[in-house]
């Protein structure tokens, strides 16, 4: 089975070669709108906290890198089995502020995706429902930029669990360092002798262990929410270290 922190670098290139900013929505106008619209308290009061204005420079913006562990990556059919998250800006990641949570999933753990991610069945039996944490996950969401490695994972898995619990989903501006690692490699141009003779690069792989690497950052153990969100959360810095600048605009980088 694939696995997020499958699908979930580079090295010093110049800044002036920046890659191509992802069209967002507006999301501070967006999450004033949804705070009007939401109907379970909690969720109100997330949208409440407001989001951070696209034009602010990446150095000034409150960030908090998560990561899902699930049964699988269908989020129709699969839920999440563990969160890990760290709130993080450019220059510091607050590890003495992260939190971990097991949460017990409403359908059958396989034996296949406890050799991924190794959560036990005597863990999720002794593990709350993901119900039992929407009160400190979102407070920890609140008025920060989520940052991903994959955007559609997260996003939809943690939609759907809220769906399911409350009867509304969730939206939220996030910064998807796979995304940042596509944009990079499609930008690069061949050299002049490989376009001469017709010849295609290499492909790339931006699976979140492989772009770290690129980056020489240290390789963790795969496959734990907690660290893969701080493995997430390095990655970015490297990211905007090597090819953006602190004053980069959160717009360049978001969606």
């Amino acid at each position: 089975m694939l696995h997020l922190g499958d699908i979930k670098g580079a090295g010093s290139g110049a800044r002036s070669r920046r890659p191509a900013a992802v069209a967002a929505p507006d999301w501070p106008a967006r999450f004033a709108a949804l705070a009007d619209a939401a109907h379970d308290p909690r969720l109100r009061a997330f949208y409440a906290a407001g989001a951070v204005a696209g034009d602010t420079p990446l150095a000034e913006v409150p960030m908090v890198a998560i990561d899902v562990e699930t049964t699988g990556l269908d989020p129709a059919r699969d839920e999440i089995v563990s969160i890990g998250l760290l709130p993080m800006t450019l220059e510091r990641i607050a590890s003495s502020a992260s939190r971990y949570w097991v949460v017990r999933p409403r359908i059958e753990l396989n034996a296949e995706s406890v050799v991924i991610h190794a959560i036990t069945h005597a863990q999720i039996e002794a593990a709350p429902d993901f119900g039992a944490v929407i009160d400190d996950l979102l407070a920890a969401l609140a008025g920060r930029v989520v940052v991903v490695h994959c955007r559609d994972i997260e996003r939809s898995f943690l939609d759907r669990a809220l769906a399911a619990r409350i009867g509304e989903g969730i939206e939220f501006p996030v910064i998807d360092t796979m995304d940042l690692e596509a944009r990079i490699h499609r930008a690069a141009r061949p050299g002049f002798f490989a376009r001469l003779f017709g010849k295609r690069p290499a492909p790339v792989s931006i699976r979140l262990a492989d772009s770290r690497t690129r980056y020489h950052l240290p390789r963790y153990r795969a496959h734990h929410a907690l660290t893969d969100a701080l493995a997430t959360a390095e990655l970015l810095q490297a990211q905007v270290a090597h090819r953006f600048a602190p004053d980069t605009p959160l717009r360049e980088l978001w969606s």
